[in-house]
């Protein structure tokens, strides 16, 4: 059912820095060759809550199954705590063990102002200039090799608390996050919220993720934390898909959740169900073109809120999904075969969507900047997202002027201080992007009514 009540509802969890354990006897599932745009195998955190419970209850009767089946595997990092002084050295320490692994790291970034509308995982930055900044420092520990990043469940797919104003700030939020995080590390892959296959329609869910700034994405991941199975997510993946392709926006990716999706469906909330297992075990190699990955996001056994503390590590819980279900493979998994017919497909546009176009000429030498400005248009309104190089010398303060194209009026800003909504804007830093490194970028949008294409951007430092 489509209804609230039936929904996934997703914890954090408090990582601690300490010793990590290797899971005795396991393979762990390693990704191969992959039909998605991601291959490799997928990193383990060595310090999650299940790897830590083991390590501490070798005595435990459950102990054994859970360590063999679910803290043997690759799960996602969530980063939940608003942190925005300490949330840089906390990222750049995770990826760089997994660098050092060589394999990819899944985070999943739940900081959102007004997450999960006030339920049992409510909180996130006290406002959306705040979250800008947390999630500007977290980018900037991202290192430059492949990261997957789950961005902010629930924030799309759940709306119902949000005023029409607050909406638009929030998609205009995800959009500078999606641009943020590609900025920071360029290879950095990044999927927004796409609900689930029993919840919103899948041309609802593209158009929530048109708005959200999906096209500057990856594409998007369902079933954080559901039950559906695999195949239905997959189904529903390649509707929304479809409906993407009809806006113009190709290319799109999806990542299913399957850290609970292996066994009876009913009651959302697995703290009160026995009957469900563990799903496919954690790879990129999936077998499908649209799919670049199957993740365990949600992590096995840490609760839902509703018998227990949301995102609490519950060792009955992990033991209630583990026990009776397959034994991890020890090479890489078999893949997933493709549907007998090619999936739904919609004619491209006539002509390639915007894409931000480099300066026409190098950045300007000593204390200078320039700017360029990449415009998505739909029917009626656009977006637009501006970047900020300094040339050879740092600066301290910038001002971009815009000149919009006759009819165009700007609705809304982020990332700057605007003053006027037509013809000409100037568009000034606000206190945290004022400052930009000799030679480094940083971003502002804007969002109006009207033709934005052909607008034009100057920079003065």
């Amino acid at each position: 059912m489509a209804i609230l009540s039936a929904r996934r509802r997703s914890a954090a969890i408090s990582v601690a820095a300490v010793a990590g354990l290797a899971a005795a006897g396991v393979g762990l599932a390693v990704g191969g060759a992959s039909a998605g745009t991601v291959s490799g195998s997928l990193y383990r955190d060595p310090s999650s809550a299940v790897v830590r419970w083991v390590a501490a209850n070798p005595g435990d009767s459950r102990a054994a199954v859970i360590r063999d089946k679910i803290a043997s595997q690759p799960q996602a990092r969530w980063y939940a705590n608003f942190n925005p002084s300490t949330i840089q050295s906390e990222v750049s320490a995770f990826i760089g063990a997994a660098n050092s692994a060589q394999q990819i790291p899944v985070l999943s970034v739940y900081e959102i102002t007004n997450r999960d509308c006030g339920g049992a995982s409510a909180g996130g930055a006290p406002d959306l200039n705040q979250y800008q900044t947390w999630v500007s420092n977290f980018a900037r520990g991202l290192g430059n090799q492949t990261v997957l990043i789950i961005l902010e469940t629930d924030s799309l797919a759940l709306q119902t608390c949000l005023s029409t104003s607050e909406l638009n700030a929030r998609n205009q939020a995800l959009t500078t996050a999606t641009q943020t995080i590609k900025s920071g590390n360029p290879n950095a892959k990044v999927y927004l919220d796409g609900g689930h296959s029993t919840w919103n329609s899948a041309n609802d869910t593209a158009n929530r993720l048109r708005a959200a700034g999906v096209q500057y994405a990856d594409g998007f991941f369902t079933n954080v934390s559901n039950f559906n199975p695999t195949s239905s997510e997959a189904n529903f993946g390649r509707a929304v898909i479809s409906a993407l392709n009809g806006m113009g926006i190709s290319g799109k990716r999806q990542v299913i959740d399957t850290s609970r999706n292996g066994g009876a469906a009913g009651d959302w909330c697995a703290d009160d169900n026995t009957d469900r297992r563990i799903g496919q075990y954690p790879t990129t190699n999936t077998g499908d073109a649209n799919i670049d990955a199957y993740l365990w996001v949600k992590p096995p056994g840490e609760a839902d809120g509703c018998r227990y503390t949301a995102g609490s590590f519950q060792p009955d819980l992990a033991f209630s999904l583990a026990n009776g279900a397959p034994n991890p493979p020890t090479t890489a998994p078999p893949t997933t075969n493709p549907p007998t017919t090619a999936p739904p497909t919609t004619a491209p546009p006539t002509t390639a969507p915007p894409t931000t176009a480099p300066p026409t000429t190098p950045p300007p030498a000593g204390n200078g900047c320039s700017a360029s400005v990449a415009i998505n248009q739909w029917n009626g309104g656009f977006t637009a997202s501006v970047n900020v190089t300094a040339g050879s010398a740092s600066i301290n303060g910038w001002t971009v002027t815009v000149a919009l194209p006759g009819g165009a009026a700007i609705t809304g800003t982020w990332n700057a201080q605007a003053s006027g909504t037509s013809g000409t804007v100037r568009f000034t830093n606000v206190g945290y992007n004022g400052q930009v490194g000799a030679g480094q970028t940083t971003n502002f949008g804007f969002q109006g009514t009207g033709t934005g294409q052909g607008s034009t951007a100057t920079c003065a430092a």
